[in-house]
């Protein structure tokens, strides 16, 4: 059996995020993961200033696809106008791998399927051991179904369903666009150009919203192909789209027991006003390690759920994503293992 200071499940952001803080500290860190990197990730790529710093990320250094937007163009109902913000875009199958090489830590093609804790600490699929686990293994995490389900229900009415597509393509305008509540949809719609000819086309929308209505995401993923082909933003390509599904942030107040902890997506932690993902991930990962190494108390309900830091925006975003009711019923349970 194979046995280090720390497990983690899942190799993305969030997980490799924390293992690069753990080896840095000296701390020995076990990556599993179901999938053999570079692999496919389905995702806008789109990373904000913040990210780059979080990672330290040497721009000029990085050795894949970067892309810099000096401005988002912003489509909404009748209305189109530029966000001067700047902002990235990157490919997920490079990004995710480049981070966990740089991590250093050891990593390992697992499917995770049973994990057993005691006093001591965890045993995974009785082939490794560790003192503590963390889970960042995206929204099916098996660290989150073992030990946090009942604990941190996710609500419904958080959960984001996408439809998306990634492929080369000789764009001709390189701006990133952004299409909200096309059609009555209950999210957006996006167009994001990657460097040296990719692109990303995708549309995202509240599930519980669409499920209610009796809507198909798939029916707005047609009516997005005809709102690109009438703006002369892509015609005459065959596409081959693809879906998964994540949570918006709702209550994060039990993401440690014990010496176990959710991080990223596991934890629910996308903002409620744009759905961005990576930049909490990035963070979760990093305080988990932090609370590993230096004992910090390790806390997510500060982390900042918004994207936008304009006040109205967030507002009108997450009331129009997620409806009235933006957290979860509160949980008895919850509160007495939060505090063990």
């Amino acid at each position: 059996m194979e046995t280090v200071d720390v497990i983690i499940v899942g190799g993305g952001p969030a997980g490799s995020s924390c293992a690069s803080r753990l080896m840095r500290a000296g701390v020995s860190a076990l990556v599993l993961d179901r999938e053999t990197f570079p692999r496919t990730k389905l995702c806008a790529g789109w990373i904000t200033p913040e990210v780059v710093d979080d990672l330290g990320l040497d721009v000029a250094a990085y050795p894949h696809r970067f892309n810099t937007f000096n401005g988002i163009v912003v489509h909404l109902k009748w209305l189109k106008f530029t966000l001067p913000s700047v902002q990235h875009s990157i490919r997920r199958f490079e990004f995710d791998d480049w981070l966990l090489r740089r991590s250093g830590a050891r990593v390992v093609r697992h499917n995770v399927r049973n994990i057993e804790g005691d006093e001591d600490g965890f045993t995974v699929d009785g082939a490794f051991r560790s003192k503590y686990l963390v889970g960042a293994g995206g929204t099916r995490c098996p660290v989150y179904r073992t030990f946090f389900r009942e604990a941190n229900p996710r609500a419904r009415e958080l959960q984001a369903a996408t439809w998306e597509h990634e492929f080369p393509h000789r764009w001709q305008d390189e701006r990133c666009h952004l299409w909200f509540f096309e059609k009555g949809l209950p999210g957006y719609a996006w167009y994001v150009p990657k460097a040296d000819g990719y692109l990303n086309c995708g549309i995202g929308g509240m599930a519980e919203k669409l499920k209610t209505r009796g809507e198909d995401i798939k029916r707005h993923w047609r009516h997005f192909l005809e709102v690109l082909d009438r703006r002369g933003l892509l015609r005459d390509v065959e596409l081959a789209p693809k879906g998964y599904s994540y949570y918006l942030r709702g209550g994060v107040e039990t993401v440690r027991i014990g010496n176990a902890f959710i991080a990223g997506d596991s934890a629910g932690l996308a903002t409620r006003d744009l759905c961005e993902g990576i930049g909490p991930a990035v963070s979760s990962g990093h305080r988990a390690a932090a609370s590993i190494v230096e004992g910090a108390q390790y806390r997510l309900d500060d982390l900042t759920a918004y994207s936008s830091d304009v006040g109205l925006v967030q507002r009108l975003l997450e009331r129009a994503f997620a409806g009235s009711r933006l957290r979860p019923p509160e949980n008895r349970m919850a509160r007495e293992i939060a505090s063990r």
